[in-house]
């Protein structure tokens, strides 16, 4: 009788265990962070991080070379259990990969190195970078053979360290037209990272810089697992940047081809920073946005 009691209990609970599961579809993980350089309050970085996690983020990420003192950064993330997950090259925009002068795209690549090593200094895994610029002296095919080089140079080291390199879509006007109108895709992107083939290259999607020249969900299904962060802003045709939800970008659309790649990873909030309810106010809408809650 015990016997056959155990059984009958027993299975009844897988039976609801297996119900329960069938019920509550598994929702890929999306971790919330911001940019550190939007938190303006802290005396000091623990200070800022402390407040941060009292907040409810999940992360920080910082800026290299230069930016917050990263032994600082690192004794703050340590006592208040608060990661780092990342670094955003702070240099790609003045000294680029796709310059026209050798010198220069040497001192791009030590940039790249140097943000590299300290990414895995706080405990990073990825460093942002913006490859290259189309301008007056660079056209898009020259930025695109230009940076390749530079960039592949830099993987070695990356591998050593396990920091991956992910290429940010931005307004440099590579990888779409600028008059292209808004029905643009993100094949000339996949195609960019794909020359690497490399697992130490990926997509770092800023889900709002390209609501001008696309849908953010249609790009995210074509880059699909390239993927590996995310930044988070929103965009209106009528108001320019605006507060996430207040724009032109359908974010259960976004939602929906996230979970549909099985997105699981950082998403860091790019947006104006302030004080602490102001950061409290963007990581809702990360939330609202990103997770539906």
């Amino acid at each position: 009788m015990h016997r056959r009691r155990f059984l009958q209990t027993s299975c009844l609970a897988s039976v609801a265990m297996a119900s329960s599961l069938r019920a509550e579809p598994v929702v890929p993980r999306i971790r919330i962070a911001l940019k550190c350089g939007m938190a303006a309050f802290g005396k000091n970085l623990e200070e800022k991080f402390r407040i941060l996690k009292e907040i409810g983020y999940d992360g920080v990420e910082l800026d290299s070379p230069g930016g917050q003192d990263k032994a600082e950064a690192l004794a703050a993330s340590k006592a208040t259990g608060l990661p780092i997950h990342g670094v955003v090259d702070s240099i790609h925009w003045t000294v680029r990969c796709s310059d026209p002068a050798e010198e220069v795209r040497e001192k791009a690549l030590q940039g790249l190195l140097t943000a590299i090593r300290e990414s895995h200094t706080v405990g990073g895994s990825a460093v942002l970078l913006v490859p290259g610029v189309v301008d007056g002296k660079t056209s898009h095919d020259e930025a695109v053979e230009r940076s390749i080089p530079v960039i592949q140079r830099a993987l070695p080291l990356a591998a050593e360290l396990g920091i991956r390199v992910l290429i940010e879509n931005v307004w440099n006007k590579m990888f779409y037209d600028e008059n292209g109108g808004d029905a643009q895709g993100a094949e000339r992107l996949a195609a960019y990272l794909d020359r690497f083939d490399s697992p130490w290259v990926g997509s770092y999607f800023d889900i709002g810089n390209h609501r001008k020249f696309g849908k953010p969900e249609e790009w995210i299904r074509t880059l699909g697992k390239r993927i590996v962060k995310l930044d988070g802003k929103d965009w209106s045709r009528e108001k320019g940047w605006v507060d996430l939800g207040e724009g032109d970008i359908d974010w259960p659309a976004v939602r929906a081809a996230l979970a549909g790649i099985g997105y699981t990873g950082w998403a860091t909030a790019e947006v104006k920073g302030g004080d602490r309810d102001r950061c409290a106010k963007v990581l809702e809408g990360m939330r609202r946005c990103l997770l539906g809650a």
